[in-house]
């Protein structure tokens, strides 16, 4: 479809020459992996829109504005609102940088709050990201694995709206690497 190749050359753009923390390759290679999950689960243009662009606001330099306004040329009025609606969705609020009087734990319970309440389509794709998150960082050797797969565990029982499919896989991907 022409609008993903094009959203997705915009966010590739837009993370630059950033690379993955936990896996050796360019970082746009996570949101195009978080897309194809969830195309496996839908074909919503929004939905998988958003997975492309999940991470632009927290991670890059655009801006909510910049991105509504990119979205706007690019799609329909309604599946831009819906898209951008979504990525907002998707931004982590509760950061050190918005937050650094709080511990990670702190700021990981208000985020898994949050994003038990967000919409459905957003949770789908968290899941996701979940999954291809939970994948790059069990197979790296960081110390970090176990407490990042507990946050992500303690994520998923609070996440029940999205695709119920996704959600079991996701729930079983954290589990797995948890009891190796």
């Amino acid at each position: 479809m022409v609008i993903l190749a094009d959203i997705e050359e915009f966010a590739r753009q837009a993370h630059g020459d950033q690379q993955r923390k936990f896996a050796d390759e360019p970082y746009i290679q996570h949101p195009i992996r978080v897309m194809q999950l969830c195309r496996e689960y839908t074909s919503d243009l929004p939905v998988l829109s958003a997975a492309l662009l999940h991470d632009v606001l927290e991670d890059t330099a655009v801006t909510k504005e910049e991105l509504s306004s990119y979205l706007r040329d690019v799609m329909k009025p309604e599946d831009a609102q819906r898209t951008l609606t979504l990525t907002v969705e998707l931004t982590d609020i509760y950061v050190k940088k918005n937050y650094p009087n709080w511990n990670r734990r702190k700021r990981k319970n208000a985020e898994a709050a949050r994003l038990g309440k967000v919409s459905a389509a957003a949770q789908t794709i968290k899941y996701a990201d979940i999954i291809d998150n939970s994948l790059d960082i069990s197979n790296s050797s960081s110390d970090f694995k176990p407490k990042f797969l507990h946050e992500c565990r303690a994520l998923l029982k609070v996440m029940d709206k999205g695709n119920p499919e996704l959600r079991q896989r996701a729930i079983a991907t954290v589990n797995s690497f948890l009891e190796k």
